[in-house]
């Protein structure tokens, strides 16, 4: 996996590359027709193209309007010194009006290569939460370029896998409201802030707070979808700081599906080793038309 994540890493950027470095003026010329058939439709409500972080993504793009949909998959895994632990989500994001999306997503968590320590209990294989989510842009400036939505996650925790029938099924509740700011500086460059507290609620224990501060920069290829840039998540939780740096790259292989690879690398000791993970976009009924 880890060999795998590496070499699309190599080649995928290249490819992004060589993909748009034909010539420049006509390169330039393709980027503005390409923003401006994202931004502007006919009889549509104008939204602003900003890149969409990958680890930690959006409900649904900024502005985004009626009908659109998306499917998600991911694959990750991270490895430590006991245990490497194997995550996969699958997801499905809708505008069912202007500027406001949903999304519901199942993320599943599988420990393998287990070692165990003095005192080590391995954890359980999980379906980690029925996942419920909503986004409402509430601005979008064209003039400045610039977007600001408000959020709400709300995951269902269920119980592990080998407890499911023992056991009640759900085992707590997560509730999570946030704020995005989105902005593009010129054709090329995007930032992107997400953030907000994490409030978690376990049925028979303490109630838990972590605020999540998520900062992003990406750097679009010129006339295409396809971005390089960088995601910093950051939890802060009893007053401690955990940082996670995730460099990240996005490829369209088609119209309607791209990819999305993601390395990510723990700032903090206390957090365990080297991160990846892969994301595969599909938007049905999406077509560019330069």
């Amino acid at each position: 996996m880890k060999n795998f994540i590496l070499f699309l890493f190599i080649i995928l950027p290249v490819c992004a590359y060589s993909q748009v470095e034909r010539d420049t003026i006509p390169n330039v010329y393709l980027d503005s027709i390409f923003i401006n058939e994202v931004e502007i439709k006919m009889g549509q409500k104008p939204k602003v193209l900003h890149a969409e972080p990958l680890y930690i993504d959006l409900i649904r793009d900024l502005g985004a309007r009626k009908g659109e949909k998306e499917w998600n998959v991911g694959l990750g895994m991270k490895g430590g010194q006991n245990f490497n632990e194997y995550e996969a989500l699958v997801e499905y994001e809708w505008a069912p009006i202007d500027r406001l999306g949903f999304e519901v997503e199942l993320p599943l968590t599988i420990y393998g290569q287990f070692d165990p320590g003095e005192g080590y209990i391995r954890p359980s294989n999980r379906l980690e939460s029925l996942k419920l989510a909503t986004q409402w842009t509430f601005l979008v400036s064209e003039k400045y370029s610039t977007s600001l939505a408000l959020g709400y996650i709300h995951e269902f925790e269920l119980t592990d896998l080998n407890r499911m029938g023992e056991e009640n099924l759900l085992r707590g509740n997560i509730y999570n409201p946030f704020f995005v700011a989105a902005k593009r500086w010129g054709m090329n460059y995007h930032t992107l802030i997400y953030t907000g507290p994490r409030i978690i609620q376990e049925f028979g224990h303490h109630w838990e707070a972590v605020y999540e501060i998520n900062t992003n920069f990406h750097y679009m290829v010129t006339g295409t979808r396809n971005f390089i840039g960088i995601e910093v998540n950051k939890e802060l939780m009893d007053r401690r700081l955990q940082t996670v740096i995730r460099p990240q790259m996005r490829v369209a292989l088609a119209e309607n599906l791209m990819i999305g690879i993601v390395t990510g690398v723990p700032i903090n000791k206390d957090i365990r080793g080297l991160q990846s993970f892969v994301r595969v976009i599909y938007e049905p009924g999406f077509r560019a038309m330069h």
